[in-house]
């Protein structure tokens, strides 16, 4: 399964999402379907920092459409909620960063210190620190995802050449997630639900064999804004 691929699914996944947001406007079985894509964006981001050939112009790509896509997301949640949110851009932004921070960390001043078992635990625990502070930070600041986001962005990233710890973490990472709803809000059923299909996307995650395909880059990076003001001015217009 090629990136195309797996981009494509997503940004199905995404609009069926979107489309039951506004229509409901509460979640319902429906955005079962639509859990399956942050994941995938997630993981894509992590494969497109590894593989990068101008990391500046890709946090700078992506600060750039965090900024214009978040009055058609501030337009589209005004459909069906009252709160401001931080796009998904600004997740998947600040997901990059810790990835940098983590990246740096570890190849840098601290690579000084002699290799042992002990001294690698501090090493990586203190390299973990800024991506749990941006984690904070992202659900202080109300990013779509918030902390959770941030977390499986870090997650697909250091356990990108280790396929079945990588699908263990992020499976704990979304069933912590779930479960804090449930211990918050009390136990339904489409909680779990909900858990199981945000799990789904490791399946294709799996499946991904490490090559492009068809390249739409800008395309999804436009994507995201427009298909938000279509989704809102269709609803507009019909009610």
């Amino acid at each position: 399964m090629t990136s195309f691929v797996l981009k494509l699914i997503a940004m199905i996944t995404m609009v069926i999402d979107h489309v039951a947001d506004a229509y409901f406007k509460k979640t319902t079985a429906v955005n079962l379907i639509g859990r399956i894509a942050f994941p995938i964006f997630a993981f894509q981001i992590s494969e497109g920092y590894a593989h990068t050939k101008n990391l500046k112009k890709y946090f700078l790509r992506l600060f750039l459409f965090a900024i214009i896509s978040q009055i058609p997301f501030m337009l589209f949640r005004s459909i069906f909620a009252n709160d401001v949110r931080l796009n998904i851009f600004f997740t998947l932004f600040f997901g990059m960063l810790a990835i940098f921070a983590y990246d740096n960390i570890t190849k840098s001043s601290l690579n000084l210190i002699k290799n042992n078992t002990i001294n690698n635990c501090i090493k990586y625990s203190i390299a973990v620190f800024p991506a749990i502070v941006i984690g904070f930070l992202a659900e202080f600041l109300k990013f779509d995802y918030g902390f959770f986001g941030i977390a499986i962005i870090f997650i697909f990233y250091i356990f990108k050449n280790n396929k079945i710890l990588m699908s263990i973490f992020f499976s704990i990472a979304c069933i912590i997630n779930y479960g804090i709803s449930i211990f918050m809000y009390g136990y339904n059923y489409l909680y779990v639900l909900l858990c199981l299909f945000t799990i789904l996307p490791i399946v294709f995650i799996l499946l991904y064999n490490g090559k492009q395909g068809k390249k739409i880059k800008y395309f999804l990076y436009a994507f995201y804004p427009v298909h938000l003001l279509i989704i809102y001015f269709i609803f507009r217009i019909l009610t």
